[in-house]
């Protein structure tokens, strides 16, 4: 008699604010870039696609439990380009 394991369900939201590294770390994306952007200098547009590394144990441990198989596919599994 085999046990069947249970499959953890990925939080979508965060598995597509997130990335992981190919040396494990983990990236997030700026926030402010959607709208009231017309203002605002080009160079300052530029530094918002910019992903930058999450600071702390307690944020990193809490998205990791979130999307337990982002380091399946060091990217979000949803910019994989359909062949």
């Amino acid at each position: 008699m085999t046990v069947k394991k249970f499959r953890m369900k990925t939080h979508k939201a965060t598995a597509k604010r997130f990335r992981l590294t190919g040396s494990g770390k983990l990236m997030r994306t700026k926030g402010g870039k959607s709208h009231l952007r017309r203002r605002t200098s080009a160079r300052t547009k530029r530094l918002f696609s910019e992903m930058i590394p999450v600071e702390g144990k307690g944020y990193q441990k809490r998205i990791r439990r979130l999307a337990p198989y982002m380091s399946k596919y060091k990217t979000n599994p949803n910019t994989r380009t359909a062949k």
